[in-house]
């Protein structure tokens, strides 16, 4: 049950991403899926991992840290901590996760290079842009993105990828559209400036309710759970 299952959730997300491509002329082998399994069991993981799917995103340590203890042969996949990065558990983060999405400043950027160091990797991050100029949302101010990008490019244990945003929810994805445009632009401003480790290639934007905008606007990284997933219990 949970195979075909997931397996018609995919196909519908890939055919979603398909369609948005089409309408803005680029090729959907730019975009990497992030398959978000929160709050879903491994079992749920192996069975969307049987599909193909090699990106796999979690929104709490508490929770991804014990998925990746659990799923550790299965060396091809690609951990993702898209959460509010709390620094204190870092540490826990550093042997295994292979990208993390959420930092938002410069505290967080120190202690993934710390942490890294002790374990004998680089990681890659992604700077988190407060781009809804909601309160409640994680990011720093887009005018603070230069000069923590400035202070990151002296870390020898972290690659910073690009740039994460979290748009406000809405029902009409339209009104998200201006906030996915902003992180696009302030990437293409910061990659004119010649940083000299950094790479500041990827967009992380959009969910299952905004995709399709995101993809237009640029997005490289799509972060989708209850697209495929889906909101409910499935039997093992």
């Amino acid at each position: 049950m949970a195979f075909e299952y997931y397996h018609q959730n995919l196909q519908e997300v890939k055919e979603r991403i398909a369609r948005a491509c089409v309408s803005c002329n680029r090729n959907p082998d730019e975009i990497t899926l992030i398959a978000v399994s929160k709050t879903n069991p491994v079992e749920a993981i192996q069975a969307m991992r049987a599909l193909g799917p090699l990106h796999f995103g979690e929104n709490k340590v508490q929770e991804l840290v014990p998925k990746m203890k659990a799923l550790d042969e299965d060396k091809q996949i690609n951990w993702h901590m898209i959460g509010t990065l709390q620094t204190n558990k870092i540490k826990y983060l550093a042997d295994r996760v292979d990208w993390i999405h959420s930092v938002p400043k410069l505290k967080a950027l120190k202690e993934i290079d710390k942490r890294a160091e002790q374990a004998g990797r680089v990681i890659k991050v992604l700077i988190q842009v407060n781009i809804s100029e909601e309160d409640q949302k994680s990011g720093c101010d887009p005018a603070e993105l230069p000069g923590l990008l400035l202070k990151a490019d002296e870390m020898q244990h972290i690659t910073v990828m690009g740039l994460m945003g979290m748009a406000t929810f809405s029902d009409d994805p339209e009104l998200v559209r201006p906030e996915f445009r902003l992180l696009r632009e302030l990437l293409e401003l910061e990659q004119k400036r010649g940083y000299k480790s950094h790479q500041l290639t990827h967009l992380s934007m959009g969910m299952t309710n905004d995709l399709e905008v995101a993809v237009q606007e640029g997005a490289t990284m799509l972060r989708i759970g209850t697209a495929l997933f889906g909101k409910r219990a499935v039997d093992f």
